[in-house]
């Protein structure tokens, strides 16, 4: 049985004190209280039966083992010692590509103004404040002019919280304090996309590019795929016969000159494309050039590709620097002089292109490797719209106005 006691320790606070364990050992808690309310502190029975419930509780959390001690561990200490280590590195919690995203943001907008507080003493409000200030211009660390994107601010949000909850999760502090603050929001952008005309366009111009790289670009226009996704394409993914390639692997980031390799996105993300008769007929080709290089390549000594076929390289087996195919898409785009899209929005043309042609939503979905169908009904809401309007626009001939005139012109002239 637990026993306790309440000692003065200054003129608006109070120490408690809990005692348990036998007889022989007992072992001390202690929690400090402080009283801010005026009231409270003039009126003595009131501030003994407020003092006298605050060690019930407190005896109470001691005998269930609820009590956590305040912690003196500062923040930037969990995220160095124990955060990075027993969690965040473990590529089954964070892909490499999201570890080393976290660690930026971080390093650049969480460090600076909460890194040196301790854990426990991290409250809700210093976390409103925090997000608040992200608002402002001084928040920027890249020397660019304006406030940070809302989605940036929403990704360091993710970050803090990640930490934060790996930190209650272990009984480091109790109460996750970001719990209490409002998640920022992000307006969802409608995406830029390349029309059927566009899309014919750069499909065009791109039959005056090196094949490989054609193929690479209609991966992603035709196929849906996201880029990692065709940086690490191996030839033994890809059945000619049968006109499929399957996605199973996924290239997002490239460390001391090495592909770091991980499953897609998610389990979903992991899927099957069936691809058009004339992408297979190139692919045929490129795959016999490919193995021309290839012979020639190891011949000569210069094969860096050892076992694995990579379907897209630069020349000697190795997959491509992850960011690389953005780069040439957003040269070619310029060398062209055709529409500005981000390489992620070929994906989205992809899709955009499959709903106007009407094709099912649920097909698309597994195109395009999404976990659920209303995701792709929330990305591609606008295109659905247009089709709706476009639809409805279709029955403008029937408007009164319109049928008054053609039955004026049918009318008989006398």
């Amino acid at each position: 049985m637990a026993s306790g006691s309440i000692e003065k320790r200054g003129k608006s606070s109070w120490r408690l004190v809990v005692e348990v364990g036998d007889s022989g050992v007992r072992d001390k808690e202690y929690k400090t209280i402080k009283v801010d309310d005026p009231a409270l502190l003039r009126t003595t029975k009131k501030l003994q039966d407020y003092l006298d419930d605050q060690l019930h509780q407190f005896k109470r959390e001691v005998e269930s083992g609820t009590y956590m001690k305040p912690q003196k561990l500062k923040l930037d200490e969990f995220y160095e010692n124990e955060w990075k280590s027993k969690y965040a590195s473990n590529p089954k919690n964070l892909s490499p590509l999201s570890y080393k995203t976290y660690q930026t943001y971080y390093e650049s907008h969480i460090k600076e103004p909460l890194g040196n507080k301790e854990l426990g003493a991290i409250k809700t409000i210093h976390l409103v404040t925090f997000i608040a200030d992200l608002h402002k211009p001084e928040a920027r660390k890249d020397g660019k002019e304006g406030c940070l994107e809302p989605g940036t601010i929403q990704y360091i949000y993710r970050v803090l919280k990640n930490i934060l909850q790996r930190a209650t999760e272990w009984k480091m502090i109790k109460e996750n304090p970001i719990i209490g603050v409002k998640k920022p929001t992000v307006e969802q952008s409608e995406g830029n996309f390349y029309e059927e005309e566009e899309a014919n366009t750069v499909i065009s111009t791109l039959y005056h590019e090196p094949r490989k790289w054609r193929l690479f670009i209609l991966g992603a226009l035709v196929g849906g795929c996201r880029r990692g996704e065709l940086v690490g394409l191996e030839w033994k993914s890809v059945d000619l016969k049968n006109r499929t390639m399957e996605i199973v692997n996924s290239i997002s980031l490239t460390e001391d000159g090495k592909a770091v390799e991980k499953g897609p996105k998610n389990n979903s993300s992991k899927r099957t494309i069936a691809l058009p008769d004339w992408y297979v007929e190139e692919l045929k080709l490129h795959r016999r050039d490919w193995l021309k290089n290839m012979w020639e390549k190891k011949e000569a000594g210069l094969w860096k590709g050892d076992e694995r076929e990579y379907v897209f390289h630069g020349g000697y087996g190795k997959p491509f620097y992850h960011s690389y195919p953005y780069r040439w898409w957003t040269r070619f785009l310029i060398r062209h002089n055709l529409k500005k899209i981000r390489f992620h929005d070929l994906r989205h043309s992809c899709a955009s292109l499959l709903i106007e042609d009407g094709a099912p939503m649920k097909a698309i979905q597994k195109q395009l490797g999404h976990a659920r169908e209303q995701t792709t009904s929330d990305i591609y809401a606008h295109v659905t719209k247009k089709l709706s309007r476009d639809t409805a626009d279709r029955f403008n001939k029937f408007a009164p106005q319109n049928l008054q005139k053609h039955s004026a012109i049918d009318q008989p002239s006398s």
